[in-house]
């Protein structure tokens, strides 16, 4: 598996300007649904996977799974690589993956927490 590279630390950076901030937005709001999320997750779990197996997983319809990546491909989230008739994708940063652990890390904490 691979590794979300070394970056400057959250505390160490500049405050974000409004630009920044907003780039920063338009990722999330992609990201911030739950569709993607789950594609994005077996992406991860598999590290390549064609939109056919992609739609068998989430037991959706393929032309609704490609809709959805063609969104995360937009923001360069994912990228794809056609093998004969079938297009596979590929989550392009490890840092995804990241953010996809931390957050369901922050999750299972929260919960963990409500129910002390």
């Amino acid at each position: 598996m691979k590794f979300c590279p070394p970056k400057v630390k959250l505390a160490e950076r500049p405050l974000m300007d409004c630009a920044v901030a907003g780039d920063l937005e338009s990722l999330f709001a992609v990201l911030a649904n739950d569709t993607r999320l789950r594609l994005l997750h077996e992406i991860a779990r598999t590290d390549e996977v064609c939109v056919t197996d992609l739609a068998g997983a989430l037991e959706m319809k393929p032309q609704a799974v490609s809709n959805q990546l063609q969104r995360l491909q937009d923001k360069g989230v994912v990228a794809s690589r056609r093998d004969g008739n079938k297009m596979h994708y590929r989550i392009v940063d490890p840092c995804v993956t990241t953010l996809l652990d931390r957050g369901l890390c922050l999750l299972e904490e929260t919960d963990r927490r409500r129910r002390v």
